[in-house]
């Protein structure tokens, strides 16, 4: 047990100081095989690669095709069109609504976190600018609308997030619908609620739009597709998806191949955007494939069985220990499917027993643990949060406290309730 914690400490501080989890996790799974008794190059060889490569195996085409597809979105000029649309249709006066709908729009169709944020932060600058709004607001704006709640709650979306717990609980996309639309309405009603809150504050402190020193905006190259042949690609993975319950990976690609359809006259530029998504993928699956290393070898070492009478053990319902691991995990990882990928390698069969013994919907199960993944993730390591920041040229003392109420506070909210709602019997 203490092997294990000690392990965590590691991962959770050199990930916190900025080390790759790459080498971190790996270092971090000494720790515990050390301490827990298991041969060190033994451990690293066979018990850690051995969970790295598993699930490298079972999801890179899912993050490969998931960053194609989002990178065709964001070079085609399709992404920019479904964000500019959104927001005329919503209206310029209220900027943080029009914003936070076109995150979400991309983010639920399937386009990676990492592209919504390049996609949506031009149209920001311009909707903030013309509301005279601090831009200290958009990364929890942009937050809000793509690491909250169309990434873990609302039923159906193609994230990651929502599509790994699938494996372990014989689930769907769509799992729990109720609880994850209620999940996602405490999330979605109650940043933006924060968030206006926060903007009348700001402005009556005489905190409002000032230009950013690079005032560098993200153009698109060529004609900007049509709002319509636009959001086509992403309906067309989620209906294929949730309609016809087709596998993400050929959801995926008949998006890509809807894009470049779409698009033929803008063909040259398909091979660099398909490279460019394709190298991209690697880092991300690598990262978490080597969060799951560390969990099979927290698995393998005798004090886990401790740890799982202690997380089991905890009392009431089995989805309450499930949200408190998951959220520890992705808060020592920095990142939602790492933590999430650990929890699950460990516990999901587990877990998905003691649904079959007690009655308890595995449906839950999955959702609770989608939404727990985007709670503590957030925290200021996270890999999406410090490219938010690079990419507005603001700063963790500008507004990593915003980020950490509508990213981070409210989610973890929004999971006491449901779970809360689930002993109450509301499904």
């Amino acid at each position: 047990m203490f092997g294990i914690l000690l392990g965590l400490i590691v991962l959770m501080v050199l990930a916190y100081l900025g080390w790759s989890i790459i080498w971190v996790a790996p270092i971090a799974a000494g720790v515990v095989a050390l301490t827990g008794g298991l041969d060190l190059l033994e451990a690293y060889k066979d018990t850690y690669m051995g969970g790295f490569v598993s699930f490298a195996k079972d999801w890179f085409p899912v993050f490969m095709l998931g960053a194609v597809f989002g990178k065709l979105m964001e070079d085609t000029g399709m992404a920019r069109s479904v964000a500019v649309a959104t927001t005329k249709i919503i209206g310029t006066e209220r900027a943080i609504l029009g914003v936070l709908v076109s995150a979400a729009v991309l983010t639920y169709g399937g386009v990676s976190l990492f592209v919504v944020v390049f996609a949506v932060y031009p149209l920001a600058l311009t909707l903030f600018r013309e509301a005279n709004i601090s831009r200290k607001l958009i990364p929890a704006t942009v937050a809000l609308g793509a690491f909250t709640f169309t990434m873990t709650a609302i039923p159906g979306t193609p994230q990651i997030q929502n599509l790994i717990p699938i494996d372990y609980y014989q689930t769907s996309a769509t799992a729990a619908p109720i609880m994850g639309i209620i999940a996602g309405l405490i999330m979605a009603v109650g940043g933006y609620l924060y968030l206006r809150w926060r903007e009348k504050k700001l402005t009556a402190n005489g905190e409002t739009y000032t230009e950013p020193k690079d005032n560098k905006i993200f153009k698109v190259e060529g004609k900007t597709p049509s709002f319509i042949l636009s959001l086509l690609p992403l309906l067309t993975v989620l209906i294929t998806l949730n309609v016809f319950k087709w596998d993400i990976v050929p959801s995926l690609i008949s998006g890509i191949v809807l894009i470049m359809l779409l698009n033929l006259s803008k063909f040259k530029g398909f091979v660099k955007a398909i490279n460019s998504g394709a190298v991209g993928s690697v880092t991300a699956i690598i990262n978490t494939s080597a969060a799951v290393g560390f969990g099979t070898v927290v698995k393998a070492v005798p004090g886990f069985d401790k740890l799982t009478e202690v997380l089991l053990g905890v009392k009431g319902n089995p989805l309450i220990s499930e949200a408190i691991a998951v959220n520890v995990l992705a808060g020592a990882t920095g990142s939602a499917s790492g933590g999430l990928g650990i929890a699950l390698e460990a516990l999901g069969d587990k877990y998905y027993k003691i649904a079959q013994n007690t009655g308890i919907d595995p449906e839950h199960l999955h959702r609770v643990a989608s939404l727990s993944s985007g709670g503590l993730d957030a925290l200021p390591h996270n890999g999406a949060v410090l490219t938010l920041f690079a990419i507005t040229g603001l700063t963790h003392k500008d507004s990593y406290k915003d980020i950490f109420v509508v990213a981070v506070l409210i989610p973890v909210i929004s999971v006491l309730v449901v779970i809360l709602l689930t002993f109450i019997g509301i499904y």
